[in-house]
């Protein structure tokens, strides 16, 4: 089953219905992407999506001239995908951030991983490794899939990464075992809000607010210890 975020790698099939359905103006962009042999990215579905479509799109890089960013939104069919991954680890990508960065995430990175959390990356810092195009400036974030399965990994990666947020742009998602993802920022702030507060999840068919308890039941409970 496809995710949002996920990594998918076209036909050539795949390519003719994209280059068909882009606009003129992204058409040049879009066939150096597919020479450069790089993967589109996995959204929300559309409206009217048929069953055997998935919905895909292409964040081009920033324009030299004015810092302007255009997004490609097209459908394919399944059997237009070839290869499919999930989003890119982090550790994945930490060779492609600027050098400020490189020690903070890889401290958080280990951090989570001595917790048995792996975190991912979107965005800007994921398009900036896969495809080795200019995505990352100064003002850029860095966009984090947190994928707990627990209570505990949970509550655990929230507070790393609110502690790592005060060192670096830090921005992006919890997602819960259905699927669903959340704002870290947003959830971390239900949680210190007033009881009731509803967060805004966004799966692949849908986005939806809901009570922060109801993604907390779709993770194991862990025993707590010291």
């Amino acid at each position: 089953m496809f995710a949002r975020h996920d990594l998918v790698w076209l036909t050539n099939r795949g390519w003719q219905r994209v280059a068909s359905s882009a606009p003129p103006q992204a058409r040049a962009a879009l066939a150096r992407w597919r020479d450069g042999g790089w993967p589109a990215v996995v959204r929300r579905a559309e409206a009217g999506l048929a069953p055997n479509e998935v919905a895909i799109g292409f964040a081009l890089p920033p324009r030299v001239e004015d810092g302007g960013k255009m997004k490609v939104g097209c459908c394919v069919e399944m059997s237009d995908v070839k290869r499919r991954t999930r989003a890119l680890p982090l550790v994945g990508a930490l060779d492609a951030v600027p050098e400020q960065w490189r020690a903070g995430l890889e401290e958080l990175e280990r951090q989570a991983f001595d917790t048995g959390m792996g975190l991912a990356v979107y965005g800007s810092v994921a398009l900036a490794a896969l495809t080795g195009q200019y995505y990352l400036t100064p003002h850029s974030d860095i966009d984090v899939l947190l994928q707990p399965t627990s209570r505990r990994q949970l509550m655990k990666g929230l507070d790393l990464l609110s502690w790592h947020a005060g060192i670096l742009p830090l921005d992006g998602e919890v997602v819960f075992p259905d699927g669903r993802a959340v704002s870290w920022k947003e959830l971390r702030a239900a949680f210190a809000g007033a009881p009731g507060t509803r967060v805004l999840t966004k799966g692949l068919d849908r986005i939806a607010l809901v009570l922060p308890e109801e993604l907390m039941a779709t993770l194991e409970e862990e025993q707590w210890t010291n």
